[in-house]
């Protein structure tokens, strides 16, 4: 197991292919029970030592050619094993049941009706889940008997309690199944007799001894943001290693209004870090110039910092490691397991292979963002940096549309302090899990004064997320959206209109490039 779940039971996650893997492991770990995530081919004997195995949703047909299967040797490990969805499906399948279409697709919320007499809907009452398939079982493999039905899905759960095997077409982990937690809970205390001894506590002290032993005396260099990911990576390795750790911070002129100063100020003065800020506006945007791909931009500023590290680095002497604060949803969104590549972070991604280091540390990559917060808490953070608003590390690159220039990121600054300046004055900034403006790359008519005018069209952005996996558009009130669309446009040079994004994730991102 990595550090985080050393000396703690474990449920493992098989992911298919599905964007719901990273949300499953998430539900699992809020009921206390540590769990990791591994790809579909994992060979079945590195999986006999976890409590249970859970597998995930998944784009395709398990009857198709060169579809994800796992080995049908796991299934005799005497490891119980919930299967979600195309998961369900390819128990099935692997076990000697059947698939194939339905003859009524189910997709969204559906009615469903639960066996009493199931261990896993043990409290259960008929209820709505979210269903989302093309494919259905219709045909349960021996020892199987089905324990959850829809109108058109007669066997949309099956089980073989005997060998502790579950199965169910719908979705558990999402909010929309109106009692997933409590199948999730089920699941892993009465199938999988879990004790529930993952609590966050302790995570902090022993990450900070498990840092200090692995990294000894060598020199650590961190690429700090000012960002909860970057700031609580460097804040676990500065309690380990204290002066041995050199803080870099890299402002590439692609940052919100303001927000240098802040983070030199916090880190500098009041942390006692050893930090050097690096102003490196006008190399960042040389190289962007002309650049319009998000991925090209997301690849050209992550080898832009781990250049200026190197070049930093060799001022300092010899720095043997590089911190990063890699979280979870940063790593299956880069292509972690089968999962698509959504897009590449400038910290997994984006990073060129000869980046000039012995190894890396990253303390967060097992954790979300929410229990990154916890951490930064308990570490004694202040909240105003906790707390403060996510921020991709290219910045307002990906927050532009089309080309950069100095003149369209100067515009984007002050549209979006207004915008959270707006959202302050209305008490809303905890209330709404992000919110920023974005500079869309579309130019409409406007009237200034007596005359016409031809300019940029900026989209205001909000959204709510426990996980930052799936995300519900904020719904703003129509007052704090007329002040921010009034300010912009009147404030802001270049602007003539104010548009308000309502498309969650999925099937959007949080992000727009």
């Amino acid at each position: 197991m990595p550090q985080a779940g050393k000396g703690h039971q474990a449920v493992v996650v098989l992911d298919f292919g599905g964007q719901y893997a990273q949300l499953i492991a998430r539900r699992v770990r809020d009921r206390k029970v540590y769990c990791e995530i591994k790809p579909y081919w994992t060979d079945p004997r590195e999986l006999s030592g976890y409590m249970g195995i859970i597998f995930t949703g998944g784009p395709g047909s398990v009857y198709a050619e060169d579809a994800p299967l796992c080995r049908p040797e796991l299934f005799s490990l005497g490891v119980p094993v919930l299967g979600i969805c195309y998961g369900a499906q390819v128990m099935a399948q692997v076990l000697g049941g059947r698939v194939g279409p339905m003859e009524a697709p189910e997709f969204g919320k559906t009615q469903m009706a639960f066996s009493e007499k199931s261990t896993l809907f043990d409290g259960v009452p008929d209820s709505v889940v979210w269903m989302s398939h093309n494919d259905g079982i219709t045909e349960a493999p021996q020892g199987f008997a089905p324990s959850a039905r829809s109108a058109h899905c007669p066997m949309a759960a099956m089980e073989d309690p005997g060998r502790k095997l579950y199965a169910v077409q719908f979705h558990p982990e999402v909010a929309h199944t109106e009692h997933g937690n409590r199948m999730l809970e089920n699941f892993l205390y009465k199938v999988c007799g879990c004790a529930g001894d993952w609590e966050m506590g302790s995570f902090a002290k022993d990450t900070i001894e498990s840092l200090r032993e692995t990294i000894g005396d060598k020199k650590v260099l961190c690429g700090l943001s000012g960002g909860v990911d970057s700031s609580v990576a460097a804040m676990l390795v500065h309690r380990a290693v204290g002066k041995n750790l050199t803080c870099i911070f890299v402002d590439h002129g692609l940052l919100r209004k303001g927000e240098g100063d802040l983070v030199e100020q916090v880190f500098k003065k009041e942390f006692d870090i050893n930090l050097l800020r690096v102003n490196a506006g006008e190399r960042f945007l040389s190289k962007l110039r002309g650049v319009t791909d998000p991925e090209r931009k997301r690849k050209i500023i992550g080898e832009e910092f781990i250049r200026v590290f190197e070049a930093e680095a060799a001022k300092l002497g010899k720095v043997e490691l590089l911190c990063q604060g890699t979280i979870y949803p940063d790593v299956v969104e880069s292509g972690s397991g089968q999962a698509a590549v959504i897009k590449s972070h400038h910290n997994v991604g984006g990073l060129p292979e000869d980046v000039g280091f012995e190894g890396i540390v990253e303390p967060l990559r097992d954790l979300f963002k929410d229990e990154v917060r916890r951490v930064g808490m308990e570490l004694g953070i202040p909240e105003k940096l906790v707390w403060r608003q996510p921020f991709p590390g290219p910045g307002l690159a990906v927050r532009i549309i089309g080309e950069i220039t100095e003149d369209r990121v100067k515009t984007l600054q002050e549209a979006d302090a207004i915008f959270r300046e707006e959202v302050a004055n209305a008490g809303l900034e905890r209330e709404i899990g992000q919110y920023f403006a974005v500079l869309t790359g579309t130019r409409s008519v406007g009237v200034m004064g007596d005359g016409r005018s031809y300019g940029e069209t900026v989209a205001l952005r909000a959204v709510n997320t426990t996980d930052f996996m799936t995300a519900d558009w904020y719904q703003m009130p129509y007052e704090v959206l007329g002040r921010a669309s009034n300010r912009i446009v009147n404030e802001v040079p270049g602007v003539t209109r104010v548009v308000y994004d309502v498309t969650s994730k999925p099937p959007a991102t949080i992000e727009w490039e």
